[in-house]
């Protein structure tokens, strides 16, 4: 049975914080997003780095590290909404952590398909995912439900999370030349792919290596932002913005080594930050 909805230790449930998860660093693209549209909330991000990378993994594995990371967030940090940072995790468990806690506002993230073909002129679009989100039922009941008209090349992109969350340029830029290659040709012609998506949180961090073979025509869209204003509009109606008026603050937690987290945090966020350790049953 779910946990009763409690309140924080030093106030009312809109001052708790909001957690935050992702298999690595690759969830901090959506927490950029998050401190910018809440920049008054408390966040707990959690880089479940040890069990990484999720999207080479079953549903079952997948499913059982969500559920561990949430039930810890409720019970140690008593958040007031989780933002599963992941899409690979989306799409195996946010229905179970639904189900499981109907109390609490979840968000997930989902390749922005459906904005890409509705904004794409030549009607060829990109999409580059995890092989566990592309062969996810969640995902492909997303294609069933897009309109005949459109045309999608889906490329698994294994090992480029990987490549991403250990700062190895040189693998990062081999596998983005051998998947933008598989993909097809970009540009604004008629059977090019004019947008991309970019169906991994790690994938924003390598934009600028995508960028060299797509050329400065082709958008890319990912969903960050969105992510973030959803979250948004679930407190607003829930009655659980923060009424703080001082910035908010971000605790950086990690079931992996502390070193890799924080280096992605000054390097991708621009923050010198303190990254601790789960708790050692929490880490397993």
């Amino acid at each position: 049975m779910p946990e009763p909805q409690t309140l924080a230790p030093h106030g009312t449930a809109a001052e708790s914080a909001i957690g935050v998860f992702d298999s690595g660093v690759g969830g901090l693209s959506v927490l950029q997003e998050l401190q910018r549209e809440l920049p008054h909330e408390r966040f707990v991000y959690v880089s479940d780095a040890g069990h990484a990378p999720y999207g080479e993994k079953d549903d079952a594995a997948v499913l059982e590290r969500s559920r561990h990371i949430t039930q810890y967030l409720r019970v140690h940090h008593r958040i007031k909404a989780l933002v599963v940072a992941c899409n690979t995790a989306t799409a195996a468990a946010i229905g179970t952590l639904r189900s499981c806690y109907p109390e609490l506002p979840i968000v997930g993230i989902e390749p922005a398909i459906k904005p890409a073909l509705a904004s794409s002129q030549t009607g060829h679009v990109g999409v580059m995912a995890t092989r566990g989100t592309l062969a996810s039922q969640k995902f492909k009941a997303l294609v069933t439900s897009l309109p005949p008209n459109g045309h999608l090349a889906l490329q698994a992109c294994d090992g480029l999370a990987n490549a991403i969350e250990r700062n190895d340029t040189i693998k990062t830029e081999a596998l983005c030349a051998q998947y933008m290659r598989a993909m097809g040709t970009f540009g604004l012609n008629n059977g090019d792919i004019d947008t991309l998506v970019l169906g991994c949180t790690h994938y924003p961090f390598a934009q600028h290596i995508l960028r060299r073979f797509t050329g400065p025509e082709v958008r890319f869209l990912e969903g960050g932002a969105p992510v973030a204003r959803q979250t948004r509009r679930l407190l607003e109606t829930a009655g659980l913005l923060s009424y703080q008026t001082m910035a908010g603050s971000t605790q950086f937690l990690t079931s992996g080594e502390t070193a890799p987290l924080a280096e992605a945090i000054e390097r991708w966020l621009h923050l010198t930050a303190t990254v601790g350790s789960l708790p050692a049953e929490q880490a397993v």
